[in-house]
């Protein structure tokens, strides 16, 4: 038997010093988050010269509703081993709706079941959620008062909102665009939503949340809105990768994604 070989089937190759593996977990009709994501790294990269490799996870998941969400969720511990099988540096649990729908403060149980399941397969690695990382990251802006635009259905945007207020934030206004489809959530044409943010109530919001879902694609409109909206302005995905680079102890350095990612937060509000 070749030894050589068989350690090669069991055994993943440890990264290069300046190379960092990110591990997704993503709904398995998700087509946004291992799109927008990359080039968001890649324009990291481009500032830094560090290199970043994407691995994912997928749970089934089609249709946007409760029931579908609250099965994506059982199945997180057992994508999270699998992930963790590729000696990941982190692990970023990317449905936001289907942990907030589990009820208040639910990102600390989800990202504790993730980190227990990559430990104990022999792999341990940071972790964060999606949603963990929307609140955390307006908290860490000092966010008190915001605005939002979702994919969702009326329902699930409350859902959103109540979650976002258990947090300590105020959710001034919000657009629910009633897409139920997670693969028509993906086709939604990004260019629409500065559009969209512009009609939103937003006197005296502190941020706003361009795209509260991370199958909405939003990338692509961030830094317009922001320049429109003369206010911070994030989505799940761009809280997301904020998120990944603290676990990795990496200063941001993006551009065209807001000042978040440009690695210029916005100070406390007084």
């Amino acid at each position: 038997m070749n030894t050589a070989a068989a350690c090669c089937e069991t055994e993943p190759a440890q990264a290069p010093a300046n190379t960092s593996r990110i591990g997704l977990i993503v709904p398995s009709s998700n087509t946004t988050m291992e799109t927008e994501l990359p080039e968001l790294f890649r324009r990291q990269s481009q500032a830094t010269g560090h290199r970043y490799t994407f691995h994912s996870a997928r749970a089934g998941m089609k249709r946007v509703n409760r029931e579908e969400l609250a099965a994506m969720v059982g199945k997180a511990a057992d994508c999270a081993a699998s992930v963790s099988d590729a000696d990941v540096d982190v692990i970023a649990y990317a449905c936001l709706v289907a942990v907030m729908a589990q009820g208040p403060n639910a990102h600390v149980g989800s990202e504790q079941t993730i980190a227990d399941a990559a430990a104990n397969n022999g792999h341990p690695a940071e972790v964060t959620s999606s949603a963990g990382a929307l609140v955390r990251t307006l908290q860490e802006m000092g966010a008190r008062r915001i605005a939002m635009v979702t994919p969702y259905v009326p329902a699930l945007t409350q859902t959103v909102a109540d979650y976002i207020e258990g947090a300590g934030i105020e959710v001034v206004d919000s657009v629910s665009l009633s897409v139920d489809n997670n693969l028509e959530v993906g086709r939604l044409d990004p260019q629409q939503l500065p559009g969209i943010a512009q009609k939103l109530n937003r006197e005296g919001v502190d941020a706003v949340i361009l795209s509260a879902c991370v199958q909405m694609p939003s990338l692509a409109a961030v830094q317009t809105a922001e320049d429109q909206l003369g206010v911070p302005v994030i989505t799940a995905a761009v809280a997301t990768t904020y998120e990944i680079l603290k676990a990795l102890g990496h200063t941001p350095a993006i551009s065209g994604a807001g000042r978040l990612l440009a690695g210029d937060l916005v100070p406390a509000v007084k």
